[in-house]
């Protein structure tokens, strides 16, 4: 916010949940953002938090056609683009023949659904389970703030005792870092279900190797409100119109 109360239209935008930032730009260049009832289409153009920013149809209508997917990430995908040669990134099981037959959303597979797919946060490399490819920064925007839980069933190399398992209710310090977790608790003596509001890099795994346990398999099951389920390894389905993260 400037000193004289107006912030940057962009910025609004993404602060009002209409979309992301880089959205945000390009529906202002094409003329589709309106405040208080007025087309503007000048990047950088501010304005005051009482004024009312609505798109127009034609961004409502690009919004609509972009997808949200959710795969079963195997252990040895990296959820994100290939930064280091061998790489393999999760958006490549994203094909026809992945598609899982219980998807019930009746959408049609496009090949541009497999364009410009944002893992919409991560999932470590060795670990598997839910991950979300989105092409719709207003998902993206959402679970990258940080705002929907996270659950992952953990197997651990050996069992964990009371007080291990105490240590990791109350939080830990690693690498100059505090890490917890909204719960953990036990599902039998070599595997434990966390469930994280804010996630640092690798946080269970230094979570747990704080306490002196090992992790044999990290699995994540659910994102706010959206379920793994049945869905199988490496296979893929669209969001729901009815599901909401």
């Amino acid at each position: 916010m400037s000193d004289d109360n107006t912030i940057r239209l962009s910025k609004r935008m993404t602060e009002l949940g209409l979309c992301s930032r880089r959205e945000a730009d390009e529906f202002i260049e094409q003329g589709l953002v309106k405040v208080d009832g007025v087309v503007v289409n000048v990047l950088g153009s501010r304005v005051r938090p009482e004024q009312t920013v609505t798109l127009e149809n034609g961004a409502l209508n690009v919004q609509a056609e972009r997808v949200t997917i959710l795969l079963h990430k195997p252990v040895g995908f990296v959820s994100g683009p290939a930064e280091m040669q061998g790489e393999r990134p999760a958006w490549l099981l994203v094909k026809p023949e992945t598609r899982a037959e219980q998807d019930r959303s009746g959408v049609m597979f496009l090949k541009k659904h497999q364009h410009k797919l944002a893992a919409a946060g991560k999932l470590d490399v060795d670990a598997s389970g839910l991950l979300v490819l989105t092409q719709d920064g207003r998902v993206a925007r959402k679970l990258l703030a940080g705002e929907c839980e996270q659950e992952y069933l953990v197997w651990l190399k050996t069992p964990a005792s009371a007080e291990q398992l105490a240590a990791l209710g109350k939080g830990v310090q690693a690498d100059g870092d505090t890490l917890d977790a909204a719960r953990v608790s036990r599902q039998s003596d070599r595997q434990l279900c966390f469930v994280l509001r804010q996630q640092q890099r690798r946080h269970i795994q230094r979570m747990c190797a704080a306490v002196g346990l090992e992790i044999e398999r990290l699995h994540r099951i659910r994102i706010g409100r959206v379920r793994l389920g049945d869905l199988q390894q490496g296979q893929w389905r669209y969001l729901l119109e009815n599901e909401k993260f």
